[in-house]
């Protein structure tokens, strides 16, 4: 993966990560009128199209523009956010450890 790559899903993790803690996470995206969702929609759609660029692992961001969506509903949208915080932190990982020759 570029730097570009592993930032995109480092940033998607650590954001998804964020929104999955409970309290904090459900008030940050209520008090900001759920305008945290849409980014955190547009960050994985960006992820996407550069990990599909780069032949990356791109499903743990699919799965996270379905929980941007799904995330309305409260408790399905924190189980949803830690799910892909877990699959994208799993992504990440294996992705440090790939080599490139």
């Amino acid at each position: 993966m570029s730097p570009t790559g592993k930032l995109f899903k480092w940033g998607t993790f650590a954001y998804e990560a964020f929104l999955a803690l409970p309290i904090i996470g459900g008030s940050f995206v209520v008090a900001n009128a759920w305008v945290p969702l849409g980014v955190a929609f547009l960050l994985h759609a960006v992820a996407i199209i550069i990990l599909l660029k780069e032949r990356g692992p791109i499903i743990g961001n699919a799965v996270g523009v379905v929980t941007s969506v799904v995330a309305l509903i409260p408790f399905v949208g924190w189980i949803m956010h830690a799910i892909t915080a877990i699959i994208l932190l799993v992504e990440g990982l294996s992705g440090s450890r790939r080599t490139r020759y």
